[in-house]
């Protein structure tokens, strides 16, 4: 056997994730939201018309995840992560280049394929291979580059998004050239599939434990068995009904800032990158959590707090209840629901680990992603529909604070199996 190498290879594997991650869902999904209010200016459209971009995003996710995550088990992530950089670095390099809102929609169907085969899915599957202990540190890491960019890619581009001299036409072209060198490059010439090709054990152990390997990489429930659980449907609407609240509220943030709040680009820009400042500290927090208490548990706290975020847009008002403009409840709405947003997107994978185990991981992956994906994509288009219809978002806010409480009662129903191990 291979001299075991003093240096674990698995945190090279971790940081090419969160780079590659980062600039997979920041530049699909966070950075479209974001310019959500230019592109109404510059073709003339309506919240409900710009937000079909995500929403078509979403729907491409959940129609091709289930195909992703097979083909994941079949030909293996490092060839399925390859291609989807590949195929993201045409769609961002023509971004820039669309001419009206039709060209916007078929490059956001192009930024679903690429975002399923080398997004969220494909990278926790990966980092499963190589982190058992520290799993729940590895994909809270990887989950939080998400934030990271939501945080600081509108910040790093809104000096050109603003500028009347650039627009958003060159902020977008500078995020594809950084994508080049820093997310594709490493993507494909750095990735391994597993720690076995260099020799080494999961988490850099000497030696595996005794029953690890087993229990990690070849054991886990059966495909068909969790079909028929309560828990694989559980966490899939429970899932579904976070990402319809995380998406409705993200997608249209940046347009409730400036049109009903009443703050300038720049504050609104600051506020939306508020969201995923938190949204990182709660990836972080949720994660190393996860590693010391039940995962489902952790999932049901992240929950709830997500649902207390959602009811901080709303104030008492003569009238009865209506949205805020007060700029310290903004900010605090801003603080918790970004943390809720954090530790539920990373409780969502690992939870479904720690229920289901390996063996079927990337087909059950798949499924949870088709789901949440819908609602993800639903919580885009009721919201800039609502918006559009009402001239408010009181009603589509509304709709959040409801779904996010249902993703709690789902939360509640969800127990792990056990696992079925090989001889």
């Amino acid at each position: 056997m291979p001299t075991q190498p003093r240096f674990f290879y698995g945190w090279i594997i971790a940081a090419v994730c969160v780079l590659v991650y980062f600039f997979t869902n920041g530049m699909t999904i966070f950075v479209p939201q974001y310019l959500f209010p230019r592109f109404m200016e510059d073709f003339g459209a309506d919240a409900g018309q710009v937000s079909i971009t995500a929403t078509i995003s979403f729907l491409g996710t959940a129609v091709m995840a289930p195909f992703v995550g097979w083909l994941i088990d079949r030909v293996g992530v490092i060839r399925v992560i390859r291609t989807g950089l590949l195929f993201l670095a045409v769609c961002f390099c023509l971004y820039p280049f669309a001419a009206d809102l039709n060209q916007l929609y078929l490059l956001h169907v192009g930024f679903a394929a690429g975002l399923v085969l080398c997004g969220l899915m494909p990278n926790v599957v990966l980092l499963s291979q190589w982190f058992v202990r520290y799993r729940g540190a590895a994909v809270g890491l990887l989950t939080s580059a998400s934030s990271v960019a939501g945080a600081v890619m509108p910040l790093a581009i809104a000096p050109l998004v603003l500028n009347p001299d650039y627009g958003w036409r060159w902020g977008f072209g500078a995020l594809a050239a950084a994508f080049i060198t820093f997310g594709l490059l490493p993507g494909l010439l750095v990735l391994r599939a597993s720690p076995a090709e260099l020799g080494q054990q999961p988490d850099g152990r000497p030696a595996p434990a005794a029953g690890e390997s087993a229990r990690d990489t070849d054991s886990g429930v059966e495909f068909v068995t969790a079909l028929r659980s309560v828990t694989l449907w559980a966490l899939a609407v429970s899932s579904a009904c976070l990402w319809f609240s995380i998406s409705a509220i993200n997608s249209q943030a940046t347009i409730f800032f400036e049109q009903d709040a009443g703050l300038s680009a720049a504050n609104a820009t600051f506020l939306y990158s508020t969201i995923f400042w938190f949204g990182i500290a709660g990836k972080f927090l949720f994660g190393a959590l996860s590693d010391r208490m039940r995962k489902q548990r952790v999932m049901l706290i992240a929950a709830v707090l997500l649902f207390a975020g959602s009811l901080l847009v709303f104030a008492p008002g003569a009238e009865g209840w209506q949205l805020t403009q007060n700029i310290t409840q903004l900010i605090i709405f801003a603080v918790v629901f970004g943390l809720g947003y954090g530790g539920s997107f990373t409780m969502i994978q690992l939870v479904c680990v720690e229920c289901f185990g390996q063996r079927a991981l990337g087909k059950l992956l798949g499924i949870i992603i088709f789901v949440d994906s819908l609602g993800g994509a639903l919580g885009i288009a009721l919201s800039g529909q609502l918006k559009a219809g009402t001239g408010s978002y009181l009603v589509p806010f509304a709709a959040v604070a409801v779904v996010a409480f249902v993703a709690i009662i789902s939360a509640l129903l969800i127990r792990p199996l056990q696992p079925a191990k090989t001889a």
